[in-house]
C-alpha cells in the first residue's frame, strides 16, 4: 500500500461508510473501561456526600476550639489571673567553704566529692605533731607555775609565824623596859641621899637605855615582818596571774591541736575538694565546701510589677527544669528588703546624667518543704520556674476595700 493509499483510508470522506463503522468499533474496542467517564448523574451524590462531611469535621473542629478556648478562658479567670510567674529563679543553699584554721601539712582527706557527711564527720587532718610538742610544753610551764604559787604560799606562812615571834619579842622588850625603868627611878632617889654608888647609877642609866631601845628594834623588825608578809603576798598574786596566762596558754595550745582536724559543721554533701593529702595549708586556706542539700530554698527574682499582691506564706509551685512534669508546692518565706541593684557593687545612681527606667527585679524567697529537700534532687543552680498564688492576697484588699 501507498502513502497515498493510507492517507486517504485515515480521511472520512475518501472511506467507505461500512468501513468508518467497522473503525469506530475496533476504537471503542480498545479503549478501557477504567478510562470511560462516569455520567454526571453519578457524580454528583459522591461530592454532595463530601461536602456535607467536610462541613461536620469544621463545625466539630470549631466548637472544640471555641469549648477548648472558652474552658481556658474560664479557668484564667477564675485561677490563672491570680498567679504570678518567673522563669529568672534559681535553687540556692547556705554553702559553707571548709578552710583551715592552722597552718601545717595535711597527714589525709578522707572525703570525696559528692560524698554525703553528717555533722561531725573528719573532713581533713593536719600533721598535729607541732602542736602535740606545744600543748606539752605550756602544760609544763604552768605546772612549774604552780609548785611556785605554793612555795610562795609556804613563805607567807612562814612569814606570819615570824610576825607573831615579832610581837612576843615585843612585849619582852617591853617588859625588860618597864623593870629597867623602875630600877633607874629608885637608883636616882637613892642618889638624892648618897646612898648608892656611881657606878650602879650608870649601870642602871644604861639598863634603861638598852632595854627602851630593845623594845623600839622589836618594834621595828614587826614592821619588817609585816611589810614582808605583803611582798608575799603581792608575789602570789603575781606568780598566780602568770599561772592564769600560761593556762590560757595551755588551751589554747589544746585549741590548736583541736583545729588539726577538720569536722563537717552540719550534715551535707561535699564539693569543689580543692587539696589532697601532703599539701600545705594556710589559716583560711580553702579546703572543700559544704553543701547542705536537706535545707536547700529558691531564689526568684520577679519584677517590681508582680508583687504588689505577694506575702509570705502563700503558696508557690515550682517547675524545676531537670525533673520536668513534677509540681513541687512551697511557700513565699519572705521579700527583700530591697532590690538587687540596690545590694549590687556599684548600686545605680540616678540623680546625674540621662535617665532610662528599667523594671527592678526583687528577689522573693521560696521555701522548699522538707520532704522534697531531703530527697536529695534538688541542687544549687537548678534553674527552675515558680507560680505564686495570689489569691488569698486579692480576697482581703477586696474585703478591705470599703
Amino acid at each position: 500500500m501507498t502513502l497515498r493509499e493510507s492517507g486517504d483510508r485515515d480521511d472520512p470522506s475518501t472511506v467507505d461508510p461500512s468501513e468508518s463503522e467497522a473503525l469506530s468499533a475496533s476504537r471503542q474496542a480498545a479503549t478501557p473501561p477504567s478510562a470511560n467517564v462516569a455520567p454526571p448523574e453519578e457524580a454528583r451524590p459522591v461530592k454532595s456526600r463530601r461536602k456535607r462531611v467536610r462541613r461536620v469535621i469544621l463545625a466539630t473542629l470549631a466548637l472544640a476550639i471555641l469549648v477548648g478556648g472558652g474552658l481556658k478562658a474560664h479557668e484564667w479567670w477564675r485561677v490563672g489571673r491570680f498567679f504570678v510567674s518567673t522563669d529568672d529563679a534559681y535553687v540556692q543553699a547556705d554553702i559553707s567553704v571548709l578552710a583551715a584554721k592552722v597552718p601545717g601539712y595535711l597527714a589525709a582527706v578522707p572525703v570525696v566529692n559528692g560524698q554525703a557527711v553528717r555533722a561531725g564527720d573528719v573532713i581533713a587532718r593536719i600533721d598535729d605533731g607541732d602542736y602535740r610538742l606545744a600543748q606539752d610544753a605550756a602544760h609544763d610551764k604552768l605546772v612549774t607555775q604552780e609548785a611556785t604559787i605554793a612555795r610562795i604560799g609556804r613563805q607567807i606562812e612562814a612569814a606570819q609565824a615570824q610576825l607573831l615571834q615579832s610581837a612576843a619579842q615585843i612585849d619582852a622588850a617591853r617588859a625588860d623596859s618597864v623593870r629597867a625603868a623602875a630600877d633607874y627611878v629608885r637608883q636616882q632617889q637613892l642618889e638624892k641621899v648618897d646612898f648608892v654608888a656611881k657606878a650602879r647609877m650608870e649601870q642602871a642609866r644604861a639598863d634603861r637605855d638598852r632595854t627602851q631601845a630593845a623594845e623600839k628594834g622589836a618594834e621595828a623588825s614587826l614592821v619588817a615582818m609585816k611589810a614582808q608578809v605583803e611582798v608575799l603576798r603581792a608575789q602570789r598574786t603575781e606568780a598566780e596571774g602568770l599561772a592564769a596566762e600560761l593556762r590560757t596558754a595551755e588551751r589554747r595550745a589544746a585549741r590548736d591541736l583541736a583545729f588539726t582536724i577538720v569536722h563537717a559543721p552540719f550534715d551535707g554533701v561535699i564539693g569543689n575538694k580543692a587539696v589532697e593529702a601532703g599539701a600545705y595549708v594556710s589559716p583560711g586556706s580553702r579546703i572543700a565546701a559544704l553543701v547542705p542539700l536537706q535545707s536547700v530554698r529558691i531564689d526568684a527574682n520577679f519584677k517590681e510589677t508582680q508583687v504588689e499582691q505577694m506575702r509570705p506564706g502563700q503558696r508557690v509551685h515550682i517547675a524545676v527544669d531537670a525533673y520536668p512534669g513534677r509540681d513541687i508546692v512551697g511557700s513565699v518565706e519572705s521579700l527583700s528588703p530591697a532590690s538587687g541593684s540596690v545590694f549590687s557593687l556599684l548600686p545605680p545612681d540616678n540623680a546625674t546624667g540621662n535617665f532610662t527606667k528599667i523594671v527592678q527585679r526583687l528577689p522573693v524567697r521560696v521555701h522548699v518543704p522538707e520532704d522534697v529537700a531531703r530527697e536529695g534532687l534538688l541542687r544549687p543552680g537548678l534553674s527552675v520556674t515558680v507560680r505564686v498564688d495570689t489569691r488569698d492576697a486579692v480576697t482581703r484588699t477586696a474585703a478591705m476595700r470599703p
